[in-house]
């Protein structure tokens, strides 16, 4: 059995945002892949946002649903501390509402038991400190206290969310979502990459279960291959050809780290020109450069999940190219899965 707790056989699941603006559309959509997910739908509500929903009961934010718009103010943040602290034992300061997100509730209502695993997702405190800015229009991860508190909440918050999957399904897992940890390696960011190793390898020490992160930016892969994940997601069918050339890749898939290939696109020319055949092709391309590199196919293979490129809430067909692509990857994985045996 695999370090995750499942075998990955090449089996699908994909990142948590959806377009759709039908709850029960959106959730039976994630239910038909191998590891469903609870989907975050920014199009139904403000609440549903990524970022939104990680701050509930955080110190100094205030949430503009009319203007859609995050507020958080520094003097605030230290006259709430002290209550927070108060509560800062008490689970219901991290659980996800059902005002914070009804979708998730939803998809806690169906029977998950019979997947695979389950999944959820929470946006890293990396991503949320970079992009909630304070009332000086100041990152609040360049505040040492805030990013301190930060990086605690969202440990609390994706454990006790790992905790409540766990009840439908032992093998649950929840992935950090991180699409603004690109943003750490340029030189305009005030927190680079020696604080943020630090800071990401304790969070990770203290979560729950396997360890996983997903995003679509480009960082030095070094440095999360290198770090105490169980699971990396990204857009291999972007920057698949450029991870593969990383040695950290060979050293992840040998201490048993499962790779999620987003191999296919879910914006409608990318998915119009892309075949099936296509894209297995360009997904074992990767696979034979990692074979070249010293990796046995079989460990490739049987440490890989398939997955959607990217999220797309921009479609002018809004839901239907995203549903294309979702049918695309299953069948590809049933293809994959036959050929090499893994049915």
């Amino acid at each position: 059995m695999s370090s995750v707790g499942f075998e990955a056989n090449c089996q699908t699941t994909a990142m948590g945002i959806l377009p759709h603006t039908d709850i029960e559309r959106a959730v039976d959509l994630a239910l038909s892949l191998n590891i469903p997910f609870w989907p975050q739908l920014p199009k139904v509500s403000y609440f549903e946002d990524m970022y939104v929903q990680a701050l509930d009961h955080f110190p100094g934010v205030r949430i503009d649903f009319l203007e859609r718009k995050i507020l958080f103010d520094l003097g605030r943040f230290y006259e709430e501390l002290p209550a927070y602290f108060e509560k800062a034992e008490d689970p219901e300061t991290f659980r996800l509402t059902k005002t914070f997100s009804l979708v998730y509730h939803r998809f806690l209502e169906r029977d998950l038991s019979g997947y695979t695993a389950i999944r959820g997702q929470m946006i890293s405190p990396i991503s949320l400190g970079l992009k909630v800015v304070d009332q000086d229009q100041k990152p609040i991860i360049y505040h040492d206290e805030v990013r301190e508190v930060l990086f605690d909440f969202i440990q609390k918050k994706v454990n006790l969310q790992n905790q409540e999957l766990k009840t439908k399904n032992p093998r649950a897992f929840v992935w950090l979502d991180d699409p603004g940890l690109g943003l750490i390696f340029t030189a305009l960011s005030g927190y680079n990459e020696v604080q943020g190793r630090e800071d990401l390898d304790r969070l990770l020490e203290g979560l729950e279960g396997p360890k996983g992160i997903h995003l679509c930016a480009r960082p030095d892969w070094d440095f999360l291959l290198h770090s105490k994940i169980d699971i990396l997601s990204f857009d291999s069918f972007s920057c698949g050809a450029m991870i593969t050339q990383y040695s950290s890749l060979k050293d992840f898939f040998n201490r048993e780290g499962v790779i999620s290939w987003g191999i296919v696109p879910t914006y409608t020319e990318l998915l119009e020109e892309a075949t099936v055949e296509s894209l297995t092709e360009q997904l074992e391309t990767f696979w034979e450069d990692l074979v070249r590199k010293g990796v046995k196919k079989e460990k490739v293979i049987r440490q890989s999940l398939l997955a959607p490129a990217t999220c797309n809430l921009l479609s002018p067909d809004k839901e239907k190219t995203v549903e294309r692509a979702f049918d695309v990857l299953k069948e590809l994985s049933a293809k994959v899965r036959e050929k090499y045996g893994l049915n």
